[in-house]
């Protein structure tokens, strides 16, 4: 068998399995409530879907866990196709985030109880690499979604922030009985408020004698941050033998910047 026989067939599997995957998803989500993300809640979509349940088993190796986490996953996909949609060029970049948070959100309503089954699971000790990895995907989906370029520290700072911000909002979202989930969108433009006065007093520091006194320590140019993330990174390169992607989101299982 040739190598481009190897290649179809593989790609064949990862689309069946994939495929699989989206199949249960639909059909488990509305046991999900009454039996949380579980091998309960598998086996009844396995049986409603006529799924072979080895196929199930490839779709979500470690059970409820990796179905929640597709789960969500599903839901950054479906904001992502919401945010192309959008007229993002007429928003500010503070409306653009305010718009993706709340975007993301109002997707998942009708499947609310399946969320807070979600984040209950995904609460647990042993589980937070996994949700550190899907928060730091959504915040990731909502960048790409808004166009965002950056390849240095600021691509990482980016997601940090947002990562925060989302966590917090989605927890108060999922606590939320006002009408219209008013107090949760309220929550949110106070959180990106408070980022907006970080990120104020940061370009005051940049632009600083004292801020492009540092910027001039780590290559001069730029000044401050963007600097500092052009020697990390030239930093990291080296002691990764000359490789230039970022270093950090891959290590711990992150993404890095799209190249």
């Amino acid at each position: 068998m040739t190598d481009d026989s190897n290649a179809n067939e593989t790609h064949g599997e990862q689309d069946l399995i994939e495929t699989t995957r989206e199949t249960l998803l639909l059909a488990m989500t509305p046991h999900v409530p009454f039996d949380g993300w579980s091998k309960a809640a598998i086996d009844m979509a396995v049986a409603d879907s006529n799924t072979a349940p080895g196929l199930a088993a490839l779709a979500f190796p470690r059970g409820g866990l990796d179905a929640a986490l597709a789960f969500h996953r599903r839901g950054d996909r479906l904001m992502a196709e919401t945010m192309a949609a959008a007229p993002l060029h007429a928003m500010k970049i503070r409306e653009k985030v305010t718009f993706a948070v709340r975007t993301r959100l109002e997707l998942a309503e009708e499947d609310r109880e399946a969320v807070r089954r979600a984040a209950s699971l995904l609460a647990l000790p042993m589980h937070a690499g996994d949700t550190a990895r899907a928060m730091w995907g959504t915040a990731d989906a909502i960048w790409t979604a808004m166009g965002d370029e950056s390849r240095d520290i600021n691509w990482y700072s980016k997601r940090a922030t947002l990562t925060g911000v989302y966590s917090a909002v989605a927890l108060y979202w999922l606590a939320d009985e006002s009408e219209g989930r008013a107090d949760s969108w309220a929550f949110l433009d106070r959180r990106i408020a408070d980022v907006m006065k970080i990120e104020k007093v940061k370009a005051q520091v940049r632009g600083s004698a004292l801020g492009k006194a540092v910027g001039s320590l780590f290559g001069g140019g730029s000044g401050g941050a963007a600097a500092m993330g052009g020697a990390a990174e030239r930093a990291a390169a080296a002691m990764r033998g000359g490789r230039s992607e970022a270093p950090a989101g891959r290590r711990f299982g992150f993404p890095g910047p799209r190249r």
